[in-house]
Formats: structure tokens, C-alpha cells, sequence
């Protein structure tokens, strides 16, 4: 059975080689003029990949891959950006909205499956690791782009059994955590890069948070709060001349089920429970 790839390109020139070049590999191909077919036809026919383009007549391939990332049954669909786009900027923000692979125009025959081959490699992980979903998405150390990420992950969050205040808590979770990983992992440096991975379960939600710094000894956090003495830390902070805060993690333990640190110290787990679904 042949493999079918949605090609989402508005210049029928562009579509054309693009379908050419899958037939080389036995893909059959459907075409998508515009950001809208394009949600239709791969809720319709789930395709094996979407190559999408990003400047679309009506909405752009990001919203298009949000959408396809935050609906449940085109949640695990691959799906490779094929752009003239070819700035750090562009590429940091096709993956923090779910893209698996990121190809530039002009780009190689071989250069474009090997990104389809990564992105249906992903999906085959996915299955066979029994989840519902997962988004990997790596930011460089702006705060500026923490609310990009955490809008993101609380329209995904929908996507599961959680409550609208659960989700909610999930969101301030993961803005506390990846704030941290920005300002104590990272001390700043925006060659370093916040790592977070969103995994749907059956039965819970998942975020790791990681970061690219040396870690740190929670037994040893004169700056941040406690749960037996949650104040004394402001007179340190105080004396370090840091901003008023220190709360992150305390605030975070109560907002998720389980949260635990790798050895190091430089990567979180956040997991928040849900009942599983009867259809699955």
C-alpha cells in the first residue's frame, strides 16, 4: 500500500515537483491550496506526512501545524516544513509548534526524505510507546518566548481529559519551570537552549523540562522557598540583590501529582493524572 503524503503549497508549480519528487518513493499525493483544505483533508484522510509550506494565502503553516498539533486525531500526524524561510527565528518557531522536521527551499531530493523518513520515524516511536501524543520543542533563552510556549501547551492541554483549572496549573507550572531553566540553568545565554517534551498518556499528562546548565544540589537553595519556612529565603535574595520571588518550585508541587528531578538537577518532570478514557 502505497504511503500518501498532503503537500500544502499554494504555487501549483511548486505542488507539481513536489509530487513529481514523491513519486520517486512509491507516495501517492494530495494537494492543499490554502491552510483551511489542509486541516480537512488530513482530518479526512490522515495522511503519512504533511509537507506544509508557510506562507499560505489564508492562515500560515505554524497555525496550521498548531492545529494539527492540538486536535486530537491529527496529534500524531508527521509533518515537515518545506520553506524559504531560513532564519533561526522561523526555525525555532516551526518546532516549538510541533513540526518533526525543518527543510529550506532550495532543498536536495535526498535532504527531503530524509526529513519525511524522520518525521514518520517519530510518529512509529510514538505507537509504539503507547502514547497519545508527544510535542518536542526547543527555545533559546528569552523570556519573550515563554508565553509563545505556554499558550501552546494550554491549547494542547485541552486535548486531554484535565479541567480547565488543572490546565491552568499545568500552564503556571511549566512558566515557572522553564523560567527557572532560562535563569538558573542557562544564566541567560541565548546559545542555550530550554529542551520541554509534552507526552499524552492514557492516564496522565507529562512535561520534562531540561536545560543546558551544570544542574544544581536541591538540598542546597538558600534562595528559594521551603515548604517547612516558606519566607526566611527573601532576606537571602535580598542580600544577593535578586528579584522577589524564590516560589517556583514550592508553587509547583502543589499544582502537579508528581514532580521529580533527574541526579543532576537540570531536568524536571511535571506529571498530572487524569482518568483513563473508557474508549481507549
Amino acid at each position: 500500500m502505497k504511503a500518501t503524503a498532503l503537500i500544502v503549497e499554494d504555487h501549483p508549480e511548486q505542488a507539481g515537483l513536489v509530487s513529481r519528487i514523491l513519486r520517486l518513493r512509491d507516495f501517492s499525493s494530495m494537494i492543499a491550496a490554502d491552510g483551511e483544505t489542509a486541516l480537512v483533508l488530513a482530518q479526512k484522510h490522515m495522511p503519512d506526512v504533511v509537507l506544509l509550506d508557510l506562507m499560505l494565502p489564508d492562515i500560515n503553516g505554524f497555525d496550521v501545524c498548531r492545529r494539527l498539533r492540538t486536535d486530537r486525531a491529527t496529534m500524531l500526524v508527521p509533518v515537515v516544513m518545506l520553506t524559504a524561510l531560513d532564519d533561526r527565528q522561523h526555525r525555532v518557531h516551526g518546532f516549538r509548534v510541533g513540526a518533526n522536521a525543518y527543510v529550506t527551499k532550495p532543498y536536495g531530493v535526498d535532504q527531503l526524505f530524509e526529513a519525511i523518513e524522520t518525521a514518520r520515524a517519530w510518529r512509529e516511536s510514538m505507537l509504539l510507546r503507547s502514547l497519545h501524543g508527544e510535542v518536542h520543542v526547543e527555545l533559546n533563552s528569552e523570556i519573550t518566548l515563554l508565553k509563545d510556549l505556554n499558550d501552546f501547551l494550554m491549547n494542547v492541554c485541552q486535548t486531554t481529559p484535565l479541567s480547565n483549572d488543572q490546565v491552568m496549573q499545568i500552564r503556571q507550572a511549566v512558566m515557572e519551570m522553564a523560567q527557572n531553566a532560562i535563569e538558573w540553568g542557562n544564566q541567560h545565554q541565548s546559545d542555550r537552549l530550554v529542551s520541554i517534551t509534552y507526552r499524552v498518556h492514557e492516564d496522565q499528562l507529562e512535561i520534562v523540562i531540561r536545560d543546558q546548565g551544570s544542574g544544581f544540589d536541591r538540598g542546597d537553595l538558600p534562595h528559594a522557598a521551603a515548604p517547612d519556612d516558606p519566607f526566611s529565603h527573601l532576606d537571602v535574595r535580598d542580600k544577593l540583590g535578586l528579584r522577589a520571588g524564590g516560589f517556583g518550585m514550592l508553587i509547583c508541587q502543589g499544582m502537579v501529582d508528581e514532580m521529580k528531578y533527574n541526579r543532576s538537577g537540570n531536568e524536571v518532570t511535571l506529571l498530572k493524572r487524569f482518568p483513563r478514557s473508557e474508549t481507549s
